[in-house]
């Protein structure tokens, strides 16, 4: 496996930590908002010209540094060829306006969203914030996007590959608009799965998000067969999962695990952020001088580790190994991929680790993965997946 140049690793990598690094280590400074939007912004025209000569082959070198191909990582999974087991998961590009580039920052798939029916701001600010020290966020965004239309018209300017051409896969992550009644919900979703089911590989039915009153009152599971049924009676469906909170009981998960098996869902993710302080709950957060168990919003990153696996073991338990399920929260090093891959995750997405760790993340969980299934004598990916086999 060749090893990046030095010039291409000051390219991106070294870039990211020389310029970014220090705003990232304190809690203080650029907004977190502002940050990620600013960055969003340059992705942006880079998917949008992407074929341009001179662009083309900036994207090329960051390709050339940060993938890692390898054909002990691909996958099938709910019909969909996924050239690596990590991705990028929803929240970062909520509009998709850098669906066209993700591949070259070396990911498998990539998540959009979440979007919702009807556009909306979200919820007041500031609503981002850094924890430097322990590597998490605490957001209480609302699901601001521009909503399904707009972001029908964004993925349809970046002229993206058909369905099953694409270099990266590419989910949508569906939420309920704010202005919604519940009851109403499944309408809601269908409206926003309907106008982009053609676009999207795989869609994600997110029910978990803290920050919209009552819309995890959606876990429960007659709310949520309810709506399954109703967007599995739209023509053209793409392979639908569900995400879901690491704050749920047992007998929740277990009751989801069920569901999914019984309604044919191709998988669930597990999980968004958390309600749960997780030990932080007197941590102060700097721009607003109270303490993040008087601070509304989910909590993300490294603190979130280790529920997060309770809950994947719980489901991988519950659903048997034929449901494809999906780890996320407080992965931001290799160990910790590998960990939920072999508790049971056929992929795993990055966020919150990706931001802080920078992205050169991304091939050094892939490059770990590789090193353990050698270590672990696997053929590849799928022999890993739920096999237990420890990091070595």
């Amino acid at each position: 496996m060749a090893e990046p140049s030095a010039s291409a690793v000051m390219s991106t990598a070294g870039f990211y930590r020389r310029w970014l690094g220090p705003v990232l280590a304190k809690d203080e400074g650029v907004d977190a908002e502002q940050l990620s939007r600013a960055a969003l912004q340059a992705l942006g025209q880079l998917s949008l010209r992407r074929q341009w000569p001179g662009l083309s082959g900036v994207l090329d070198g960051v390709g050339a540094e940060l993938q890692r191909r390898d054909l002990r990582l691909e996958q099938v999974l709910f019909g969909c060829r996924f050239s690596n087991p990590v991705g990028l998961a929803a929240g970062f590009d909520k509009n998709g306006v850098a669906a066209g580039v993700w591949d070259r920052f070396g990911f498998g798939f990539a998540e959009v969203g979440t979007v919702t029916w009807h556009a909306q701001p979200g919820n007041p600010r500031p609503r981002l914030f850094r924890l430097a020290d322990e590597r998490a966020a605490l957001n209480r965004m609302g699901f601001n996007n521009n909503g399904a239309e707009g972001m029908r018209r964004t993925l349809e300017r970046q002229v993206l590959p058909p369905r099953g051409q694409r270099p990266a896969v590419l989910g949508i992550n569906l939420g309920k608009s704010k202005v919604t009644p519940l009851e109403l919900a499944p309408d809601d979703y269908a409206s926003s799965l309907e106008l982009l089911a053609p676009l999207a590989d795989y869609a994600v039915i997110n029910v978990s998000s803290p920050n919209t009153p009552g819309l995890r009152d959606l876990q429960d599971a007659t709310q949520l067969r309810r709506l399954v049924e109703r967007l599995r009676r739209l023509p053209g469906c793409p392979p639908l999962l569900v995400k879901i909170a690491p704050d749920l009981e047992d007998d929740a998960i277990d009751g989801i695990a069920r569901l999914a098996y019984e309604e044919g869902l191709a998988g669930v993710i597990a999980v968004n952020t958390s309600l749960d302080r997780l030990g932080l709950e007197r941590r102060v957060i700097s721009q607003t001088g109270r303490t993040l168990q008087e601070e509304a919003g989910g909590l993300s990153g490294d603190p979130l580790r280790t529920r997060a696996l309770e809950v994947l073991r719980r489901l991988r338990a519950t659903a048997g190994p034929a449901l494809p399920l999906v780890g996320v929260g407080g992965i931001s090093t290799p160990e910790a991929a590998w960990e939920r891959i072999a508790a049971g995750a056929s992929l795993v997405q990055l966020y919150t680790g990706w931001i802080f760790e920078g992205p050169d993340l991304v091939p050094r969980v892939l490059e770990g993965l590789l090193d353990q299934l050698d270590r672990h004598s696997f053929r590849n990916i799928r022999e890993a997946v739920g096999s237990g086999a420890p990091w070595q």
